[in-house]
């Protein structure tokens, strides 16, 4: 019989960070990726100051600094009749050594995870294993069963089963967690386009009539979202590439020069975004963090963020409790009680910008229903010097700062 301390349903950020705490701790514990690789395109890529102390403390700065990575440190808006960009956030002026994002493919930061993960004698990886439900005995959840690549099942009974699995969890259709779903105005779709060194750098937002896009210096290439309206994918690309390009450049008129490098709708993919959240993240042997208990807009870009400080506060509260072989339902309980209100405050402050940005904006009508509003906003935000900070130190560490357990710390 196949046996685990803690499973892991999930080979993303959440689950290879709290594996690799949870393995430096000396706990038995197994990660199950459905996949055979990270390859994934257009996943987040954004690795938050937070995330960037979490490496220092773990002892893997250095290796992480060799990886390939663009550091962004500014937020820009285009303001004014003229459209000019305004900085609105500057996470370099945080203090502290880690006051930028670094922008490094999500692939290259699990490889580096898993590695250092694998030479802890505790710690196992299965690739191309997808974890397809629950063992379940006597209300309580003891492990998954399981189907390889190959077609090969089977189970691996556990103490405690985590699933970081994303929003597509088998964890989600659990009647007793009870899933809440929120309107979301937007799709995005996510493309590319070459970047001069002579373009703005950062973080970089383009709005025009009935459009917004948000731009990511990734050094030699822009990663662009465009927002279009929900469920208007079919529709919008049936108009045609140049008609969509041509809006796009009227919002970002400096690209204007390389629009001819998007030749094809196969280049342009589709995010469908959802905002929701799981009541409850637990029952008895089973907790669901990151995307599985809460699926984030991509408004402020740190779902990711969010996701690694689940784990770490998982770690923090679990590692006891596992170590000791016994986990009860008041351990997992904590841990969503100490992660619940930054999920829902950061969920509201999104819901927030849905109803009085985008959903205006994508509908043609002023954000905050008022032009006159939306400026003194604008004004607010770019000259007052303390203000700035606010959205510069929550895009960088979220609402609540997250430290790992002292047992993996190295």
């Amino acid at each position: 019989m196949e046996r685990t301390t803690c499973c892991v349903v999930g080979g993303g950020p959440a689950g290879m960070v709290l594996g690799l705490l949870l393995a430096r701790a000396g706990v038995d514990v197994t990660v199950l990726e459905k996949h055979g690789d990270f390859l994934r395109d257009f996943r987040g890529d954004t690795v938050h100051p937070s995330t960037l102390a979490l490496l220092d403390d773990l002892g893997l700065a250095e290796r992480f600094a060799r990886l390939p990575q663009r550091r962004v440190t500014t937020v820009q808006l285009p303001v004014g009749p003229d459209r000019s960009l305004i900085t609105v956030g500057d996470i370099g002026a945080l203090r502290g050594t880690y006051n930028y994002i670094a922008m490094v493919p999500q692939w290259d930061l699990l490889d580096l995870l898993a590695d250092e993960a694998g030479r802890e004698p505790s710690f196992s990886l299965r690739m191309n294993t997808e974890a397809t439900s629950f063992l379940v005995e006597r209300g309580r959840v003891n492990g998954v069963r399981y189907r390889t690549s190959d077609g090969r099942t089977g189970e691996l009974r556990a103490t405690l089963t985590v699933a970081c699995d994303g929003r597509g969890s088998i964890a989600r259709p659990l009647p007793e967690l009870g899933l809440e779903s929120f309107d979301c105005p937007m799709d995005a779709w996510w493309f590319r386009l070459p970047r001069h060194e002579s373009d703005p750098s950062g973080l970089v937002g383009g709005v025009g009539d009935r459009f917004f896009s948000a731009l990511i210096d990734r050094g030699d290439y822009w990663q662009i979202a465009a927002l279009i309206p929900k469920g208007a994918d079919a529709r919008l690309r049936a108009e045609g590439l140049d008609r969509f390009m041509a809006r796009f450049t009227s919002a970002a008129p400096w690209l204007a020069d390389r629009a001819h490098a998007l030749t094809s709708w196969d280049e342009v993919k589709l995010l469908d975004v959802r905002l929701d959240r799981l009541r409850r993240w637990h029952r008895p042997g089973l907790l669901c963090i990151g995307d599985a208990a809460h699926a984030m807009s991509p408004v402020f870009g740190i779902g990711i963020n969010l996701a690694v400080e689940d784990a770490v506060a998982a770690a923090r509260h679990l590692v006891g409790p596992l170590g000791e072989g016994r986990v009860g339902l008041h351990d997992v309980r904590r841990v969503q009680c100490r992660r619940w209100p930054t999920t829902a405050g950061t969920q509201a402050l999104q819901r927030l910008a849905h109803a009085r940005v985008i959903e205006p904006l994508l509908a043609g009508e002023p954000a905050f229903g008022n032009p006159e509003l939306a400026r003194r906003v604008t004004e607010f935000v770019t000259t007052s010097r303390r203000f700035r900070r606010l959205p510069a130190y929550f895009l960088a560490y979220g609402a609540l700062r997250e430290r790992p357990p002292a047992e993996s710390v190295r």
